[in-house]
């Protein structure tokens, strides 16, 4: 007997279109200025092995930074300090030789690559010009952040594992 069925036959389904070839960078771009809106940061900075992006948010003006490296101000030029918080007498005599180590972004600040090691430095170590100060941490990534002078560390300005503003003061070195 034979079968009155006929095969079925299927069209053929188009091929499928192939997306087009977006740039890595600016979709990251895209989704880091998605996250600055949808949150409430006011500057939002990011960087990998490709691209450094520095986002803010208001009318001021924003400087893109370049690739991190250790930023050092004499401190002569600072801001001065709002009436409750007054500086110790002592430090305007003895700001002679003295530099100002600042954080170059926004991040978390470490005094030692793991919990368990010690300190980069501390204070009265001697320090030279390149030797590591520091980590900062930004978008996951482990910045070290290097003495720019030769000096011994009077103080550290900043808490471990605490937060730290772009420009904001790390230490303080007396020059020799």
């Amino acid at each position: 007997m034979a079968s009155s069925k006929k095969p079925s036959r299927r069209q053929p389904s188009a091929p499928a279109k192939k997306p087009t070839p977006v740039d890595p960078n600016l979709a990251r771009l895209e989704k880091l200025v998605r996250i600055l809106e949808r949150s409430s940061l006011s500057e939002l900075e990011y960087e990998d092995k490709d691209i450094v992006v520095r986002l803010s948010r208001g009318g001021g003006a924003s400087v893109a930074a370049p690739a991190p490296v250790a930023v050092a101000h004499p401190v002569a030029s600072a801001p001065a300090e709002p009436a409750s918080a007054p500086e110790p007498a002592a430090r305007p005599a003895d700001d002679a030789g003295m530099h100002v180590i600042k954080s170059p972004f926004v991040g978390t600040f470490y005094t030692a690559p793991s919990p368990d090691d010690p300190p980069f430095c501390e204070i009265g170590a001697d320090v030279t010009k390149g030797q590591t100060l520091c980590i900062v941490e930004a978008m996951k990534l482990m910045n070290e952040i290097e003495s720019d002078v030769a000096g011994t560390v009077a103080e550290v300005l900043a808490e471990n594992g605490k937060a730290v503003q772009f420009g904001e003061p790390l230490f303080r070195i007396q020059k020799k």
